[in-house]
């Protein structure tokens, strides 16, 4: 079973960098060049210097990204920019957030969980992973010998037992906070009462986790220890065999999963009649509007009936929507050309699509990386900044649930690539977790 432990976290020290709001940063993988050189020029002590460092020219082989962050991480803990905890703690992490004109709050907390390789524990994935992201988090864990971001994980806790314990701990307390770049208001707590953490720990040592996001910095963590196990340099209390978690239970109020569109690219251009006679017979498809803007009516057609199977695809050649919901012969069709995975896997939207619509049905396999985003309107942007016609094919497409996470990562599967997407993303820089 999944355990955790306290530990003396690293810190900003307010009084070196001032507003926390300036040195913290979303997670590497959705930083894009622009908000690279923003947070860049936000304050010199952020932490995008340690989680991803600027290429340089003349970079080599010992002067590089990875060398260079693990530069700024020995500097800024020499003079002070970031402290270490003075006693072991778990750290309480709210998330405050509007979505669809609501406010929300998401609550977790923060602490180290003994790793658990893929298939043998009760921590499980549930997305694909690529090597090559794997590859470049373990340069840089191996040159920091940090883990700088917290992988999320949610766990089952239907009475909200542990997060309960910890937030009558934390009652009346100030908490840490700091603004990202999209408004969302983060606040942190350390907890450092030893009886406190030892009942919470006891709480999760009888839960299953599942990870949210961060599998490939699960696996690095996973790949770090080896090595140091390979070379004999790993003890039984090293730090390294661990990694820095936030756990959510699954029954928060504030979990939100997000859609995630796609716009696919290396499509021929298709119309609306032919693609909706690419999906009969195993879909009922209907036109369901003309033009991109017809997106948000679409959307809503498809939100309003909460359906895995039924999506929205705009054909850009003729700038039509096609609604097309799945029937029978499609199942039917979805269990021959997925027999490799379980009815849960086949019954998922994003796995009709990429298994059923694309591959088979289109014949479309081995396509470059498709476009994707969270917000109908960000569909909508793209394809109508799309001047060089990049994108023949968009599809709107409902999210896995968080019990399609639990039911599909139990059956030892992984969903396709961007299945969910978990609102708001955690921030990097709160706390960083030493494994040195």
């Amino acid at each position: 079973m999944p355990e955790i432990r306290a530990f003396r976290g690293l810190r900003y020290d307010l009084g070196h960098v001032g507003a926390l709001s300036d040195v913290i940063a979303p997670p590497y993988d959705v930083i894009d060049d622009e908000l690279q050189d923003e947070l860049y020029k936000k304050h010199p002590a952020n932490v995008i210097r340690l989680i991803l460092n600027r290429d340089e020219p003349g970079d080599s082989e010992d002067n590089n990204r990875y060398t260079r962050a693990a530069k700024f991480l020995r500097n800024w803990r020499t003079e002070g920019v970031l402290q270490m905890e003075s006693d072991p703690a778990i750290y309480v992490y709210h998330q405050v957030f509007s979505y669809g004109g609501e406010e929300f709050t998401r609550r977790g907390f923060m602490a180290r969980t003994v790793l658990q390789p893929f298939g043998e524990g009760n921590i499980y994935p549930h997305e694909e992973t690529h090597s090559a992201a794997k590859a470049d988090r373990l340069n840089l864990t191996r040159a920091t010998r940090a883990n700088l971001s917290q992988i999320f994980g949610i766990y089952p806790d239907a009475e909200n037992e542990a997060q309960n314990l910890l937030e009558a701990s934390i009652m009346g307390e100030t908490p840490l906070e700091a603004t990202d770049h999209l408004g969302v208001l983060h606040r942190l707590w350390p907890v450092t009462d030893i009886k406190v953490i030892s009942e919470v720990a006891a709480v999760m040592h009888q839960k299953p986790t599942y990870v949210a996001d961060g599998h490939h910095r699960y696996e690095t963590a996973c790949n770090y220890k080896k090595e140091l196990a390979d070379r004999g340099e790993l003890t039984p209390e090293s730090p390294a065999n661990c990694v820095l978690m936030m756990c959510v239970s699954m029954y928060d109020p504030g979990m939100i999963v997000l859609p995630t569109h796609r716009l696919f690219r290396g499509l021929p251009p298709i119309t609306s009649e032919e693609l909706i006679a690419k999906l009969t017979p195993y879909f009922d498809t209907e036109i369901a509007g003309e033009g991109i803007g017809q997106a948000e009516a679409v959307w809503s057609k498809i939100e309003n009936r909460d359906e895995q199977g039924m999506m929205g695809f705009y054909a850009a050649k003729d700038g039509r929507w096609v609604l097309a919901t799945i029937n029978d012969k499609g199942r039917t069709k979805m269990d021959e050309v997925a027999s490799d995975h379980t009815s849960d896997w086949r019954e998922l939207g994003v796995s009709l699509l990429h298994r059923l619509v694309i591959e088979n049905l289109l014949g479309a396999k081995d396509l470059p990386k498709c476009h994707y985003v969270h917000l109908v309107e960000e569909a909508v942007e793209g394809l109508e900044n799309d001047s060089a016609g990049e994108f023949s094919l968009a599809c709107l497409v409902m999210p896995a649930t968080v019990d399609h996470i639990r039911t599909i990562s139990e059956h030892a599967e992984r969903m396709p690539a961007k299945s969910t997407y978990f609102y708001p993303k955690l921030l990097s820089g709160l706390v960083i977790n030493p494994i040195d």
